[in-house]
C-alpha cells in the first residue's frame, strides 16, 4: 500500500529536479548576449621583422635528400656485404680449421682498405688525368676536394657536389667496393696464404690494379666510360662487371696457380664444414647487392628501380638454374649450388642493371647459373687448378659473361639515351666495345698480379710453412680457434 501511494510522487519530485539540471546548464553554458560594440577602425599591426636564417649555413648545389639517403642506405648494405656476408659465405666453404683465418682477411679488408682509400685511392681512381689518364691525379689525396669547406666571404659551408649528392657520399660508396675487390681474390687463395703476404698483396692490388681500372671506367674522363664525350671506346659498367667481377676473379686465378695446390687437393675431401654460414651469407650478399647495383644509379630515381629489379630476377633465375643443373647430373639439388647459382646471377648483372631490363636480366642470370656451373665443374676439374672457393669460376667467368651480354641487352628504354643500346636494338659495335674493356681488365689484372705475387715472394714468401696449413690458418696465423666446446 505505501509502495503504490509514494510512486507517483517520487516520480513527479524527478521530473522537477531534471528540469531544474537543466535550466542551470543552459545558464552556466550560455551567457546572455550583450550588444555588439561599435565598430571601429583599428591600425594595421606592424609586419614582424624576419628573422636571420639560422645556422648551419650549407651551400650545396641541386641537393637531393632523398638521394642521399639512397645513397647512404646503399653504402651500409655494400658494406654489408663484405662482413658479414662475404665472410660467412667464405667461412663456411673452408675447413673449420680455417674460419677465423677468412673471417680475419675481410674485416682486416673493412679497415685497411678504408684508409688507403680516403688517403689516395678516390683520388687515384676518380682525380684529373694523370699518365695519359692511366691513373686519377692528387685532386683528392686525404678528402681535399671532397670535404666541406668554409668560406669566410659568404659565410656559408662549400660542399663539393657529384650530381645531386654531396661528394663526401659519393667517395663512401665507392669505399665499400675498394673494400670487397680483394676480399673477392681472397676465395681462391684460401687456406694458405700467409696473412702478413695477403695484407701486402691487397694494398698494392688495391693502389695499381683497382684504382687504374676504376679511373678508366668510371672516372668523367675514363677512357671507357660512355659519359666521356672523347672516350673511343665507350663501354657499359653500371655497376663494376670490369672494375669488380673481371679484375678479382682473374687475379684469383693467378693467384691459386702461382701459389699452387692445398695440401692433399684431389687426394682427401676438403668439403665445406659449415653450409648454414653459406647460405646465410649468401642470402646477405643478394640483399646487399640492391645496394650494389641499385646504389651506383647515384641516387634514387627510375635507374635505381629498373637496377633493383633486374638485380633480382638476375639472382632468383640463376640460383634455379644452377640447381637444376645438380639435379639433372647430379640427381639432386644442393644449398651450395642454389647459393652459387644466385651469386652467379648477381655477379652477371652487375655490369648491366643500369642498362638491361629486368627480362634480359631474367635471361643473363639463366646463362650465368648454366655458364658458371660448368666453370666451376668441369672447366676446373680438366685444368686441375686448386681455386678453393671458386672465384674465378663465379666472378671471373660469370663478369666476363655479363660484360660481354651488357653489349647485347642494352636497351634505349633503360638508358633513356638514344645513343646507348646493345646489339638486340641494332648496334652490334657495342659488343665489340664490351669485348675490347673485357681484354683490358684482363690483361691488366694479369700482368699485374704476376708482378706483385713475384715480388712478394721474393721479399716475404707467398704460402704459411706445411706445418702451419695442416695446423690450420686459425691458429698458426692469428692464435684462435673458431669453435671452442666446453
Amino acid at each position: 500500500m505505501f509502495r503504490g501511494r509514494a510512486l507517483p510522487g517520487l516520480a513527479l519530485l524527478i521530473v522537477l529536479f531534471s528540469g531544474m539540471w537543466a535550466d542551470s546548464r543552459v545558464i552556466a553554458q550560455d551567457p546572455p548576449a550583450t550588444p555588439p560594440a561599435a565598430e571601429t577602425t583599428a591600425a594595421p599591426p606592424a609586419a614582424p621583422e624576419t628573422p636571420p636564417p639560422a645556422p648551419p649555413f650549407y651551400k650545396a648545389d641541386n641537393l637531393n635528400t632523398g638521394d642521399v639517403a639512397w645513397m647512404l642506405t646503399s653504402s651500409a648494405f655494400v658494406l654489408m656485404m663484405t662482413a658479414p656476408g662475404l665472410a660467412l659465405f667464405y667461412g663456411g666453404l673452408v675447413r673449420k680449421k680455417n674460419v677465423l683465418g677468412v673471417m680475419m682477411q675481410c674485416i682486416t679488408l673493412m679497415g685497411i682498405m678504408s684508409v688507403i682509400w680516403a688517403v689516395y685511392g678516390y683520388s687515384l681512381a676518380f682525380g684529373g688525368d694523370l699518365l695519359g689518364g692511366f691513373v686519377g691525379n692528387g685532386d683528392f689525396v686525404m678528402l681535399k676536394g671532397v670535404l666541406p669547406v668554409w668560406n669566410p666571404e659568404t659565410k656559408e659551408s662549400v660542399v663539393p657536389m657529384v650530381a645531386t649528392i654531396p661528394r663526401l657520399v659519393h667517395m663512401i660508396f665507392q669505399m665499400m667496393f675498394f673494400i670487397i675487390t680483394p676480399g673477392l681474390i681472397c676465395g681462391a687463395f684460401a687456406e694458405r696464404m700467409k696473412f702478413s703476404t695477403m695484407v701486402a698483396f691487397s694494398i698494392l692490388w688495391g693502389t695499381f690494379i683497382y684504382c687504374p681500372l676504376a679511373h678508366w671506367v668510371w672516372s668523367d674522363t675514363g677512357w671507357f666510360n660512355p659519359f666521356n664525350a672523347s672516350a673511343k671506346v665507350p663501354a657499359f659498367d653500371f655497376a663494376g662487371g670490369l672494375v669488380v667481377h673481371i679484375s678479382s676473379g682473374i687475379s684469383a686465378l693467378v693467384c691459386c696457380i702461382m701459389l699452387g695446390k692445398r695440401k692433399g687437393f684431389g687426394t682427401e675431401p676438403m668439403p665445406p664444414h659449415n653450409m648454414t654460414y653459406t647460405f646465410i651469407g649468401a642470402t646477405m650478399l643478394w640483399m646487399g647487392w640492391f645496394g650494389f647495383n641499385a646504389g651506383s644509379a647515384g641516387g634514387a630515381g627510375v635507374s635505381a628501380a629498373n637496377a633493383f629489379v633486374a638485380t633480382h630476377m638476375a639472382a632468383a633465375v640463376g640460383c634455379i638454374a644452377w640447381a637444376l643443373l645438380e639435379w639433372i647430373f647430379r640427381g639432386k639439388p644442393s644449398v651450395l649450388g642454389a647459393c652459387s647459382g644466385a651469386v652467379a646471377g648477381l655477379v652477371c648483372i652487375t655490369p648491366a642493371a643500369g642498362t638491361a631490363d629486368p627480362v634480359g636480366g631474367m635471361i643473363m642470370g639463366l646463362a650465368a647459373g648454366v655458364v658458371c656451373f660448368f666453370a666451376c665443374t668441369t672447366i676446373k676439374n680438366a685444368f686441375k687448378y686448386d681455386d678453393s672457393l671458386d672465384a674465378f669460376g663465379v666472378h671471373g667467368v660469370g663478369g666476363m659473361l655479363g660484360a660481354v651480354l651488357t653489349g647485347v641487352f642494352a636497351s634505349k628504354g633503360v638508358t633513356g639515351n638514344p645513343d646507348w643500346f646493345g646489339l638486340l636494338e641494332g648496334k652490334p659495335s657495342q659488343v665489340v666495345n664490351q669485348l675490347i674493356s673485357v681484354g683490358a681488365a684482363a690483361a691488366l689484372s694479369i700482368a699485374g698480379t704476376v708482378v706483385l705475387l713475384g715480388i712478394l715472394a721474393a721479399v716475404m714468401g707467398l704460402r704459411v710453412t706445411e706445418e702451419q696449413e695442416v695446423q690450420g690458418l686459425d691458429v698458426s696465423q692469428h692464435g684462435e680457434e673458431g669453435y671452442i666446446f666446453h
